[in-house]
């Protein structure tokens, strides 16, 4: 089969899974989304390989890749069996070279289709790197910790809406509080090839919501290019009162293990200070959720509250409400934003820090 650029290999019949012939520990540094781990070496034979090409030679390093390879061949035929019965696949190393040239031949000569990706994984991260530069249109939702955003972005979604779930791709909800009964969060390297899969995938010239974030969600920091877009783009603001804000976190930590719960106030205890870090930690211990989340707000509120202020070129939206309820506000966001024109402004070029009104 002839080697495919990488629009085509992404695009390639949906049947036909990505089967991914680096080593384990590149797979789990960062991957294709969707990909599955199809290793010809494992880690520590790459490792061998590497360091007899380096001292020795490439005929030796070669000679010892096929030592290791040979015993493989039927196990790696019948996995690739299990996991395309149809025996389709589509099939990349790090950059097109020898791995997948070996892979390839083997299941071809089982007589699967192969479709190679040119020049490799290399090809998809250029790719996903670049996806972070491109001019995005953009509208971003702010309000201070547990106005209940992400649960309006997924109404938006409902409602047809284009939408970047930062947070979800993340596993994070972006305090100290945040991976709190998420998977683990990916890579870096991982979330950004997600993120540049999911920006790939928006609506042609849709105007598409995000949530208002700090550069890192947790962990993983958001690409600087994209993180620079957000931060000029038009900003709605939810303003939801504290209590109800207060009540909203509280059912939804109080069924969380209590000792994570006292690791994440632990975290912030140096900007809580040592009074309102031993109110809180007492809290949690009794189960006083209202208590211990009034308290770790209070820190909330006054960072998210200095964040808007440095937003000085941003034109800012803000909507008032007295409910946590998802429908309701995303009601009044989407009213909002169509009464203020910020659909037609998130359009607009920008020139320097400020939005050109045509």
């Amino acid at each position: 089969m002839p080697r495919l650029a990488l629009p085509d290999f992404l695009t390639g019949p949906t049947e036909a899974p990505i089967l991914d012939a680096r080593a384990p520990v590149e797979y789990a540094q960062g991957h294709i989304p969707g990909a599955v781990s199809f290793p010809l070496f494992s880690d520590e034979e790459r490792a061998r390989i590497g360091t007899t090409y380096k001292q020795v030679s490439k005929d030796k390093a070669v000679l010892l890749g096929l030592d290791f390879f040979g015993p493989k061949m039927s196990r790696m035929v019948k996995q690739a069996q299990k996991i395309a019965p149809d025996k389709q696949v589509r099939l990349h190393c790090w950059r097109g070279g020898m791995r997948s040239g070996a892979v390839q031949w083997l299941l071809e000569l089982a007589g699967f289709q192969v479709s190679l990706l040119d020049k490799g994984y290399k090809e998809y991260r250029h790719w996903a790197l670049a996806q972070f530069a491109q001019p995005r249109s953009m509208l971003v939702l702010g309000g201070l910790t547990g106005s209940g955003k992400t649960d309006v972005l997924h109404e938006l979604i409902r409602q047809g809406e284009s939408v970047i779930d930062l947070e979800g791709i993340a596993h994070h909800k972006g305090s100290s509080f945040g991976a709190i009964g998420l998977p683990p969060q990916p890579t870096p390297e991982q979330f950004e090839n997600n993120l540049a899969w999911e920006l790939d995938r928006l609506p042609a010239q849709a105007v598409s919501w995000v949530e208002d974030e700090s550069i890192a969600i947790g962990a993983v920091p958001v690409p600087k290019p994209f993180f620079t877009q957000m931060q000029q783009a038009p900003l709605v603001v939810l303003e939801v009162p504290r209590t109800a804000r207060t009540r909203k976190l509280a059912v939804e930590y109080g069924s969380q293990d209590p000792q994570l719960l006292g690791e994440a106030i632990q975290r912030i205890s140096k900007r809580l200070g040592g009074l309102a870090t031993k109110e809180a930690l007492a809290a949690c211990e009794v189960g006083d959720m209202e208590k211990m989340v009034d308290i770790a707000l209070s820190y909330y509120d006054k960072t998210y509250g200095y964040g808007l202020t440095v937003k000085q070129n941003v034109r800012v939206v803000r909507v008032p409400t007295d409910s946590t309820d998802a429908a309701e506000n995303a009601a009044r966001v989407l009213s909002a934003a169509r009464q203020a024109g910020l659909y037609a402004l998130a359009k607009t070029p920008l020139v320097g820090d400020a939005p050109l009104l045509s």
